[in-house]
């Protein structure tokens, strides 16, 4: 059995030619750009649409000098805060006729770490770096070459990078305060191990102990960031001897390990154990899980992120400065006051 030829791809010449223009004012009808009558536009975008015309980008970037690609690079595509961060970023990304390249650092990092150099030889005209990625020299050399932001991480991996994120010591703090206000006092951390976001809520909670008189009561429990994690740590933490009557885990996702924990150790929530995560995810926000969390606006600091981009692409702009946003806690039935 022999296969069909290969039907040729259509070219801006055969659009042009089925109009009845010129190339040119194919070309300029197609981007929206210069002057075209509008009967002739109409020609052109019929013609492009009858012989299924779909414009080069590779040409079009070495016409214009420019890849009009941005690199997203994701620490963890497991993490649900991304999902509205994520969709902020490409909302303003797409409004300035800009397209997104994505990829997952983690699993990258896993099959011989070719991500980011692949994004560079596309000149992607910028980076986003989305959550709390490693320190890594191949990171640092990319921010060095294209204007990078990091989202959602407490710092970048080079001077060059603007940061837009959450202020989480500030954010840790209020779910302390709101566990203090119902009358709690032993409060116990669930970490996030030996990362940046996870120090920066360490810090909040702690700091807020301290400020409300509990400083003998401060228990922090390592951890990382998935739900594994705080399934572990809270199975070890409430089996064992003077168990909290609250726990502040880092995360939503750690979260969720420390409610399956409490539920195999036969413990209610909220009358036996308030538990409290952070991110305000879609898990966070069922009426099923009800779970008290720290919103950090994800899709706003998505499109935050977008626009500081957008800024530094043009040529000779400053580094703009690092912006913390303002965190709100979001109560929900997961915490009450502790048992009598």
């Amino acid at each position: 059995m022999t296969t069909p030829p290969r039907r040729r791809a259509a070219t801006i010449v055969d659009v042009a030619r089925r109009a009845g223009v010129s190339k040119s004012a194919a070309s300029l009808a197609l981007r929206g750009t210069g002057y075209v009558s509008e009967p002739k536009r109409e020609a052109v975008r019929r013609a492009a649409e009858e012989l299924g015309y779909r414009p080069n980008a590779a040409a079009r970037a070495l016409v214009e000098s420019r890849s009009r690609i941005v690199g997203v690079v994701l620490n963890d595509l497991r993490n649900p805060w991304f999902t509205g961060a994520v969709e902020g970023l490409g909302t303003r990304l797409d409004a300035a006729g800009l397209q997104v390249l994505m990829g997952d650092f983690r699993l990258d990092s896993r099959s011989g770490g070719s991500l980011v150099p692949k994004l560079l030889e596309l000149n992607v005209e910028g980076l986003v770096l989305v959550g709390t990625l490693p320190q890594s020299p191949v990171l640092a050399r990319a921010a060095a070459q294209v204007p990078t932001v990091a989202l959602g991480a407490p710092a970048g991996p080079a001077p060059e990078v603007t940061v837009v994120t959450n202020d989480d010591v500030a954010g840790a703090g209020l779910v302390v305060g709101h566990l203090v206000a119902l009358g709690h006092r032993r409060i116990a951390h669930v970490d996030g191990g030996d990362t940046a976001v996870g120090a920066a809520r360490r810090r909040g909670y702690e700091d807020a102990m301290r400020a409300a008189g509990l400083a003998r009561e401060v228990r922090v429990v390592p951890a990382d960031l998935t739900e594994e994690a705080g399934h572990r740590a809270a199975r070890a933490l409430l089996a064992g001897p003077e168990r909290p009557t609250a726990v502040f885990a880092v995360n939503d996702v750690v979260a969720l390990g420390v409610l399956s924990a409490a539920e195999e150790l036969g413990l209610a929530v909220p009358g036996d154990l308030s538990v409290a995560g952070y991110d305000n995810t879609p898990l966070a926000q069922l009426r099923r899980i009800g779970l008290t969390s720290v919103d950090t606006a994800g899709r706003a600091a998505g499109v935050r992120a977008g626009e500081l981009l957008l800024g530094r692409l043009a040529p000779g702009a400053p580094r703009p400065p690092d912006e913390l946003l303002p965190p709100v806690l979001q109560v929900r039935h997961s915490t009450a006051p502790p048992p009598h």
